[in-house]
C-alpha cells in the first residue's frame, strides 16, 4: 500500500484564517492526505498567509522562507502559499517569491488536493491575476445568496466524510478538520465587508459581505461541541451586518440564543462589531442571554470627528462613550476591546488629544494601537497631509504607553469581581484561562491560584484577587467547577 501524502498547515493572521485552514484540512483529509503538525514532517507545507498590513505580510513571507529552508533537509518537497496575501497579490507574489512552489487563491480551495498533488509531482499551477472580489457578488445584498459559484473560504457546505474521521451531527459533518485540541474554536458567521473605510484593503480581496445561513452556523457549532469545544467565537469582517442579505438585519439576535442552547457549549462569543451599527436589541441579547459572553469587540479606530470622517467612518468621543455607558448600564462587568490608528493623514495634535480623552474615559479591557502606513489600493494612500514617519512613531509610542497604563487600571478595577474562567492550560507555568471579558489571543488571561480538580476545558467560577498588568489573578471558589449555567455572565 503506498505511503499517504502528508501535509502541514501553517496559519498566520486572524481567527478567520484559522477557520479557513481547518476547512482546507477537512478537504485534504477527506481526499486521503495525512495531516501532520510540523512542516518538516510534511511532503507539502501550506502557509496560510495574512495580507492585511505590512508587518503581517512580512511575517507571511518569513514563514514561507522558513518552510522553504526545510526542502532538501528532510521530508518537505514543496511549499505553497494560500490565504489573503496569496489572493491579494497572486502572480506578483509568485514572481517576487520564487521560493514558493505555488501561490493559490481562494478559487483554488475547492480543488486544493489536486493543486497540491500537481505541485508535488513537479507540475506548475499558474498563479491567478488578482481581481477586485467585490465585483464577484451582486451589488444588492438580497441577491448575493444565489451566487453559488463564488468561492467563500470558511463557508464550506457539509460533505460526507470517511467513517471515523470525526464525530458527526447526524449523517453529515461540516467540511472542517480541527488542527488542535483547544477548548475554543472560531466559527465563520459571514465573509467580506461592504464598508469602505479609506485605510482598509480587505474588501478588495475578501469581497462584499455575505452571510452564512443560520442552519450552517448551528450545525457546525454542534459538531464542534461534539469535538469537545466549550467556547465558540463568531468571526467575520463585520458581525453587526449579519443577516442583511438574508432579509433580516436582526438575525444575530435570534441566532445567539439558539447557539447558547447547544449541548456541551459553555460560552458563545461575538467578535468584530461596528460601533455605528450597534442596535439596542443586539446589546440586550449580548448582555442578558445565559452563556453569551457580554463581550464587545468594537472597532472604534479613532474618536476625533475629523479623522473619523477622513477614514469614512462615523461617530465621535461623546457618542462612543454613550454607547459604552449603555452597555455597562446593562452589564457592569461587560468586556470591551478596540483597535486604534494614530498618525492618520491630517491628524492634528488636537485630534490626538481627543483620542486620548476617549481612551481615558472608555475603561477598555484591551487596546490595540497601530501607527498609520499607506496600504496600496486604498483611498487613504492617495491623501495629502501625510505625517512624517518619525511623528507617527512618536504618537504610536505615546498612545501605546497610555493604553498599557489604562488596561492595567481597568484590570485592577476587576479585583473582587467573580469571573467564570475557561481553563485552557495546566503546566509548570500554572493554570491559565480566560474570563468572559477576554477573547483568545487578543486580550489578557486569568492565572488561577489553584489547579486542584481542574482540567483543560473546565469552566470554573473564581474571585479576582490580584492583577499582573492586563492579566488577572483569581482564586477558584469551592464547589464552582462546571458552573455552566451562567458561564457567559
Amino acid at each position: 500500500m503506498p505511503e499517504r501524502r502528508t501535509v502541514a498547515l501553517v496559519t498566520l493572521g486572524c481567527a478567520r484564517n484559522e477557520v479557513d485552514s481547518e476547512e482546507l484540512a477537512g478537504r485534504l483529509e477527506a481526499d486521503g492526505w495525512q495531516l501532520v503538525e510540523d512542516a518538516e514532517d510534511a511532503d507539502v507545507a501550506v502557509v496560510n498567509t495574512c495580507g492585511f498590513v505590512e508587518a503581517a505580510k512580512k511575517d507571511s513571507v518569513d514563514a514561507l522562507l522558513e518552510a522553504n529552508d526545510l526542502k532538501g533537509h528532510g521530508r518537505t518537497q514543496a511549499v505553497v502559499a494560500v490565504g489573503c496575501m496569496a489572493e491579494r497579490y497572486g502572480k506578483e507574489l509568485a514572481e517576487a517569491l520564487p521560493e514558493a512552489d505555488g501561490v493559490l487563491g481562494f478559487d483554488d480551495y475547492a480543488d486544493i488536493s489536486d493543486r497540491l498533488q500537481t505541485i508535488l509531482s513537479g507540475g506548475v499551477h499558474a498563479s491567478h491575476t488578482p481581481r477586485d472580489r467585490r465585483k464577484l457578488l451582486p451589488i444588492s445584498p438580497a441577491e448575493r445568496q444565489s451566487a453559488t459559484d463564488v468561492a467563500l473560504p470558511g463557508h464550506g457546505a457539509p460533505v460526507d466524510l470517511p467513517v471515523g474521521l470525526a464525530p458527526q451531527s447526524g449523517p453529515r459533518a461540516p467540511l472542517r478538520r480541527r488542527l488542535d485540541g483547544a477548548p475554543v474554536a472560531s466559527v465563520k458567521l459571514a465573509s467580506g465587508c461592504d464598508r469602505r473605510c479609506s485605510f482598509c484593503a480587505i474588501p478588495s480581496f475578501r469581497g462584499s459581505f455575505i452571510s452564512r445561513r443560520p442552519s450552517d452556523v448551528l450545525n457546525e457549532s454542534r459538531w464542534l461541541a461534539e469535538q469537545g469545544v466549550k467556547e465558540i467565537m463568531l468571526v467575520s469582517e463585520n458581525n453587526t451586518s449579519y443577516g442583511k442579505d438574508l432579509g433580516d438585519i436582526r438575525l444575530l439576535e435570534s441566532l445567539l440564543p439558539e447557539l447558547a442552547e447547544i449541548d456541551g457549549l459553555e460560552r458563545v462569543r461575538v467578535s468584530y462589531l461596528q460601533p455605528a451599527e450597534m442596535r439596542p436589541g443586539l446589546i440586550d441579547v449580548l448582555t442578558s442571554t445565559p452563556k453569551i459572553a457580554p463581550y464587545f469587540d468594537l472597532s472604534f479606530q479613532h474618536s476625533a470627528p475629523g479623522v473619523l470622517r477622513a477614514m469614512r467612518r462615523f461617530g465621535d468621543t461623546d457618542r462612543f462613550l454613550e454607547l459604552l455607558d449603555t452597555i455597562r448600564g446593562k452589564a457592569p462587568q461587560a468586556g470591551v476591546r478596540s483597535n486604534f490608528i494614530v498618525g492618520f493623514p491630517g491628524e492634528s495634535e488636537a485630534d490626538l488629544a481627543e483620542l486620548e480623552r476617549f481612551l481615558n474615559g472608555a475603561r477598555l479591557d484591551a487596546i490595540g494601537v497601530f501607527g498609520y502606513s499607506d496600504e496600496e489600493g486604498t483611498e487613504a494612500a492617495t491623501y495629502e497631509n501625510k505625517l512624517d514617519e518619525d511623528l507617527v512613531a512618536e504618537r504610536l509610542a505615546r498612545v501605546s504607553r497610555l493604553a498599557e497604563e489604562l488596561v492595567s487600571q481597568r484590570a485592577e478595577e476587576r479585583v473582587g469581581e467573580t469571573v467564570h474562567v475557561l481553563v485552557e492550560s495546566l503546566d509548570e507555568d500554572g493554570v491559565h484561562g480566560r474570563g468572559a471579558h477576554q477573547a483568545p489571543e487578543t486580550d489578557g488571561q486569568v492565572l488561577l491560584t489553584s489547579g486542584e480538580g481542574l482540567a483543560v476545558g473546565r469552566m470554573v467560577e473564581a474571585k479576582v484577587v490580584g492583577t499582573e498588568g492586563v492579566d488577572l489573578v483569581a482564586e477558584p471558589l469551592q464547589g464552582s467547577f462546571g458552573c455552566s449555567e451562567e458561564a457567559g455572565r
